[in-house]
């Protein structure tokens, strides 16, 4: 509502910015080490699955920050996530497929 009231989005495209604000404050909590405490406390992270996924990357990032900014952070940031980033692809890839089928089959 924030952004259809303020910034007039409609209903339909309101949704990206409100995404991208979710992970900026979830990446400045994490940073801040009070999104772990809102989190117990209101399981945030298990409500909105992006959030947590922000989460995993940023305390990935901070935890391995005194190791150098490419192998420490680059390096091992996507540990953790990267097997969701991984199983997101292939999953979108195989559902795309199905899609394709079904179209050519004139189900869909």
């Amino acid at each position: 509502m924030f952004f259809v009231t303020y910034f007039h989005f409609s209903q339909e495209s309101s949704g990206n910015p409100t995404v991208a604000v979710l992970i900026i404050l979830t990446v400045l909590l994490t940073g801040f080490g009070v999104f772990d405490h809102i989190a117990q406390w209101a399981g945030a992270g298990t409500i909105i699955p992006v959030t947590g996924f922000a989460n995993t990357i940023a305390s990935a990032a901070i935890e391995h920050r005194s190791e150098g900014y490419v192998l420490g952070v680059g390096g091992n940031m996507f540990k953790l996530a990267g097997p969701v980033i991984v199983y997101g692809v292939f999953s979108a890839f195989v559902v795309s497929i199905v899609i394709i089928i079904f179209r050519a089959l004139g189900v869909m």
